[in-house]
């Protein structure tokens, strides 16, 4: 599974639970998405996961 490049979020590990309180792996998973980012004056595309896309785009880095 992908990892953010700007965080370092990647998918984290946990339990679930059912009714009878048996407990089977699961995961979690970030939201990442391959976005094209400007960065040092050139178009670089990366694998962002989806709280630092919404924070890139209140700097205005995205395109």
């Amino acid at each position: 599974m992908a990892k953010c490049e700007m965080c370092g979020k990647s998918p984290q590990f946990g339990h679930n639970i059912s009714h009878s309180f048996r407990k089977t792996k699961r995961q979690f998973k970030p939201n990442i998405q391959r976005v094209k980012v400007i960065e040092d004056g050139r178009l670089v595309s990366k694998n962002l996961c989806a709280r630092c896309i919404r924070t890139m785009s209140k700097n205005d880095k995205l395109r």
